[in-house]
């Protein structure tokens, strides 16, 4: 079972709350019970055109605990719905396969597709079996652009682990626009088992952001505007323990033009 050990988990919340909701511009806290998700971000810049997209950077890290110190279950889905003013923009920007990345470490990832990244960042796992002192897993996190299909933003993000035992894995996220109101974009991250169900995120950090040239013009992964001064956002994680985390966030920002 330790071969399936993985810390793409992390990464896949965190990559879903950044890409679809601009990350968030002051530090949210959403908990149920005694586990508690925080999550603390920002976009840059935070003046955008009222009518045309605009390129941004987002950052975001975040911190999942117990409030009583116990070893958090672990997210099985997270589910993000984000404001119809932005947008992710995959046109023209090499693709990278789940393939090409299967069973590298991040140095080889990275040579695989060095022109597919789209985001760097590192998270932590604890990983707690039965009768064990629970060990702590760091991982570099690289998200990678999976292109479009039927209307479908992929993105494919690897981790690779060294302890207990070397593990590869790549996490699979869709994309889709949606048409809910203030909403118009869709994230899914289906999270895979860590370490037979004995592993949980505790920490992560990303960092996306990725401008390249298609047809002679200047463009940009990750895009907003800012038509009445905020951003919206909302998202469900579900836990390994039948727990689910729901909260959301209005973002500012500030029109110009």
């Amino acid at each position: 079972m330790r071969k399936r050990l993985i810390t793409t988990l992390a990464l896949a919340m965190a990559l879903t709350v950044v890409v679809a909701g601009f990350a968030a511009a002051k530090k949210v806290v959403v908990q149920q019970g005694n586990l508690k998700l925080t999550v603390d971000g920002n976009f840059s810049p935070t003046k955008l055109p009222k009518s045309k997209l605009a390129p941004i950077t987002l950052d975001v890290n975040g911190k999942i605990e117990t409030t009583d110190g116990t070893h958090p279950p672990a997210l099985r889905e997270f589910v993000v719905e984000t404001d119809k003013n932005g947008s992710v923009n995959a046109k023209g920007l090499p693709v990278c396969t789940a393939a090409k990345l299967n069973s590298q470490d991040t140095a080889a990832a990275k040579k695989a597709c060095p022109t597919s990244i789209i985001g760097e960042g590192k998270t932590d796992v604890e990983i707690a079996f039965p009768e064990q002192a629970p060990i702590t897993a760091h991982s570099k996190l690289l998200a990678f652009n999976g292109g479009v299909k039927g209307g479908v933003t992929t993105i494919y993000v690897h981790a690779f682990l060294t302890v207990p035992v070397p593990a590869a894995v790549v996490t699979t996220v869709k994309i889709t626009k949606v048409k809910n109101g203030r909403y118009g974009l869709k994230s899914v991250a289906t999270i895979p088992v860590i370490a037979g169900g004995s592993g949980s995120p505790t920490n992560f950090s990303l960092k996306l952001h990725r401008t390249f040239t298609y047809k002679g013009k200047k463009q940009s992964y990750f895009l907003a505007k800012c038509p009445d001064g905020h951003l919206n956002a909302k998202g469900t994680g579900v836990f390994s323990d039948g727990t689910r985390l729901a909260g959301g966030v209005v973002l500012p920002c500030t029109p110009k033009g």
